[in-house]
């Protein structure tokens, strides 16, 4: 549990959303594989889960090697990667429905235990938004099925960008009118926290050690100079007087 956080003038807390906020592997793999028992479907839907999450990074880099072109969106990037591994993994008979209700499958993420009685907490004193990757549309319906009480949305296609692009943390703060030593990013990837540290804002690390299951190798705990360092959403509450 983290100790009681210095006194700061943060006014906004912004969040990273797939793992910090929402457990996506486990929700991919019971909603896919529930999904093909009513379907009758069959595939290595663990192995699909981790390899469309391996996906998510080179997808991003590639739109971020081509600005001159339109941004492409998570949803469609997500969408590009699930048609290649589908071949790959030899999962035949999926329709054009079930291929859309794979996709959004990242729209039925279920929020980690601890995700809804901390931001309701942290709700009473800040504003609070996700600054994801996720697309506008993907994040306001999972909020609306996890029951996220976000204050606004902010998504990669608000700015143009995915993170860590710079244009992403302050866009943040420049829509919320605040400078950036006045908002707080959160998130379980210290990556996430260094490239908005160094841009001027504020951070909370909080680990979540299962999000890539027997994957995971990083973010077993803060490796940076964080302002707050919580063992979950609860000890940020905690930590900032909530």
């Amino acid at each position: 549990m983290a100790g009681r956080a210095e006194p700061t003038d943060v006014q906004a807390l912004i969040f990273d959303v797939f793992g910090t906020v929402v457990d996506w592997r486990t929700s991919l793999i019971d909603d896919l594989t529930a999904y093909a028992v009513r379907r009758g479907l069959n595939g290595d839907w663990t192995g699909l889960v981790d390899a469309w999450r391996q996906a998510y990074v080179p997808s991003m880099d590639e739109v971020r090697r081509n600005p001159q072109a339109a941004f492409i969106i998570l949803d469609d990037l997500h969408r590009r990667s699930l048609e290649r591994l589908v071949d790959e993994f030899g999962i035949k008979g999926l329709t054009e429905d079930d291929l859309s209700y794979m996709v959004t499958g990242w729209h039925r993420l279920k929020p980690w235990p601890d995700v809804v009685s901390a931001l309701t907490r942290l709700k009473t004193k800040y504003i609070l938004s996700p600054l994801s990757n996720g697309n506008v549309g993907l994040l306001t319906r999972m909020a609306k099925n996890a029951g996220l009480p976000w204050d606004l949305i902010l998504g990669g296609d608000v700015f143009g960008h995915y993170k860590p692009d710079s244009e992403t943390y302050l866009g943040a703060a420049r829509l919320l009118n605040l400078p950036p030593e006045q908002v707080m990013m959160v998130a379980a990837h210290n990556n996430d926290l260094a490239a908005a540290q160094a841009l001027g804002l504020k951070t909370a690390f909080i680990p979540r050690p299962t999000e890539y299951g027997p994957l995971q190798t990083l973010d077993f705990d803060a490796t940076g100079d964080w302002t707050v360092v919580a063992k979950d959403l609860n000890g940020v509450a905690d930590a900032l007087g909530c």
